[in-house]
């Protein structure tokens, strides 16, 4: 791991995070890391965050249920709610795609672990 990875690298008792840092793209007002994976996990639930070229998609596993929540790379459209049946909603903010998501998969949008890299999603 090199000392900036390090620097994005925040372990707390309650959550584990995991970061691998792959190809920096930049935008006209910010830059993101291309091919990133962020992970956490706590209370049962496991949470992956990774970007594309086209979207940033934070997973949430819980069982053998599975939501994503989505966003556009530019970081200003609305955020989507997805799970195995498709898109099931579009919100302006994070708490609300999060409290959907929580609701699909059956627990407290409190338990849901957000990957540090995933925190700034929504309008």
């Amino acid at each position: 791991m090199t000392a900036r990875e390090a620097e994005l690298v925040t372990d707390t008792p309650s959550v584990t995070h995991q970061y691998e840092t792959g190809k920096v793209g930049c935008s006209e007002t910010n830059v993101f890391v291309m091919g990133t994976e962020d992970t956490a996990s706590a209370n049962g639930v496991a949470a992956t965050y990774h970007e594309s070229e086209n979207e940033r998609v934070l997973t949430f596993r819980t069982g053998d249920r599975q939501v994503a929540v989505a966003q556009n790379t530019d970081g200003y459209a609305m955020v989507k709610v997805r799970d195995e049946r498709g898109e099931r909603e579009r919100y302006y903010g994070f708490d609300m795609a999060l409290d959907h998501a929580g609701e699909l998969l059956g627990v407290s949008p409190h338990d849901l672990p957000v990957p540090e890299a995933a925190a700034d999603m929504g309008m």
